[in-house]
């Protein structure tokens, strides 16, 4: 089955992020794996996730240029396919995470309400960033499906989207925004049948 579905493995413990990601095998398009796995067991766990499928690494990567793509480095080395940066660090940042990453996302808005403090202000000119330097993707918020729409337009990339379910997003309405994949973590996580949750999520499109 094809899925547009990125599974956020944001629980702490390991076996119960296997046990997850092997039941929903086939029918999610990735695993995101973020810093409740990496700070309890070690990057060594992204091996674990990447024996089921694809793993997209997402600690929002935001430091100095050096040191994010040493950061990169050592996740990908470790198995995951895509890293997540913080689009607000700059093109010198993605330059460099760009030539460790074998795909490479920016995040141009986040899901949860103190985006607006700072970071929308910026979304635009950081989606047009991300087009220039060749990134794979974009990270929009299905809590404001309206963002996906102009964001996506401006960068022309492959957008990404937290906030389905729990937040408050609209799986149909984001993919009907534009967004091409939907990163859901606690809606798909904390069901009593996670493989029963996607097919319902799926069946919306």
């Amino acid at each position: 089955m094809e899925s547009n579905i990125i599974l956020a493995l944001d629980v702490e413990d390991r076996e119960k992020a296997l046990k997850i990601a092997g039941s929903v095998s086939g029918y999610v398009a990735a695993y995101k794996v973020g810093y409740p796995l990496l700070l309890n067991y070690g990057v060594e766990v992204i091996r674990d996730v990447a024996n089921l499928g694809t793993v997209i690494v997402d600690i929002k990567i935001a430091d100095i240029p050096d040191v994010s793509r040493n950061i990169a480095r050592i996740l990908t080395d470790r198995g995951a396919t895509g890293v997540i940066i913080q689009g607000f660090v700059g093109r010198d940042v993605m330059r460099e995470v760009r030539k460790e990453a074998k795909n490479l996302y920016v995040v141009a808005e986040m899901s949860h309400p103190g985006n607006a403090d700072f970071i929308s202000e910026s979304s635009e000119k950081i989606a047009m960033m991300a087009k220039e330097e060749k990134a794979d993707g974009i990270v929009a918020p299905a809590t404001h499906p309206e963002r996906i729409s102009v964001l996506k337009r401006i960068s022309g990339l492959k957008v990404l989207s937290p906030g389905v379910g729990t937040q408050g997003g609209s799986y149909k309405e984001a993919v009907e925004r534009g967004a091409d994949y939907l990163i859901i973590g606690r809606t798909i996580t904390m069901s009593s049948d996670p493989k029963q949750k996607i097919k319902e999520l799926l069946s919306q499109r």
